[in-house]
């Protein structure tokens, strides 16, 4: 294990080795120098997985690079994998868990860095692909979505985190009062929205007990639940009865920021209280 209190270099005098003539007499020497350590590391959170990059360092003899996690940024690090790239992905995230990475570089005389000093972290999370959501109007039973339970449900439903509806021609997606949602624009897919904003919220208008926004084909939302989840999704078909998206949901509560949390609870139609 490594840690970051007492940072030590790992010099492992292995593998190849150094070594000149002189005249008569066979003289040996050792490289025992470490490279620097790798930079600009960062992590991409997936489903049971969490992929993570990073810059080498600038040193020639570079043979790989050893990736470590903790559970806490100053704890102890555990060596899960190696490779000759700089990036690695973590199969054996569990989704929901905070996991602290480091990575080391180390030459061809098996002389180790100290881990990386960024202070970078993924959280594996559950998604998921073409869901479909019904009008509320004309579907209300299949216009919800949970994430939570992922699946659908009643547009009311006290689990429903948002839900879909035609108004008029045009379409929108809809949550409660005590949920906030944005539109994050348009995306290549829904892994271009890394984490959540931390501003630029849909208020919600006057008289209304729902706020909305325009739902738009390639477009990526950002949704803050009531019970201090964030959730993303991405929207690939619209039509008049139906959209069609895909999903990820955080596990962790408050990660990045904190809400308030507030009761769920049913909610009636809100048909008589928008105002467009």
């Amino acid at each position: 294990m490594k840690t970051r209190k007492n940072i030590t270099l790992l010099l492992l005098l292995m593998g190849l080795t150094l070594f000149s003539y002189s005249c008569d007499e066979e003289t040996f020497s050792y490289d025992t120098s470490a490279p620097s350590p790798p930079t600009n590391v960062r992590t991409y959170s997936y489903d049971g997985e969490v992929e993570i990059h990073w810059s080498a360092p600038p040193e020639r003899d570079l043979q790989g690079f050893n990736i470590y996690y903790a559970e806490d940024y100053w704890g102890e690090y555990t060596l899960i994998g190696s490779t000759p790239n700089t990036s690695f992905v973590d199969y054996e995230a569990v989704n929901g868990e905070k996991y602290y990475y480091g990575v080391a570089a180390y030459d061809f005389n098996n002389n180790e860095s100290e881990l990386s000093y960024d202070e970078v972290y993924g959280i594996a999370r559950p998604e998921g692909t073409n869901e479909i959501v019904y009008d509320y109007i004309t579907q209300p039973d299949l216009a919800g979505f949970s994430f939570a339970e992922e699946s659908i449900v009643p547009y009311n439903d006290y689990l429903a985190d948002f839900f879909f509806e035609n108004y008029e021609g045009v379409f929108y997606l809809n949550v409660w009062e005590e949920f906030d949602i944005q539109d994050m624009g348009r995306t290549d897919d829904i892994y271009d929205i890394t984490e959540a904003p931390t501003g630029g919220w849909v208020p919600i208008l006057p008289d209304d007990n729902v706020k909305y926004v325009e739902a738009k084909i390639n477009h990526t939302y950002v949704i803050w639940t009531v019970d201090n989840h964030y959730a993303k999704i991405r929207v690939s078909q619209i039509t008049p009865e139906r959209m069609v998206f895909d999903w990820a949901f955080q596990l962790i509560p408050g990660e990045k920021m904190l809400k308030k949390n507030v009761e769920r609870k049913i909610h009636s139609s809100p048909s008589t209280v928008r105002s467009r």
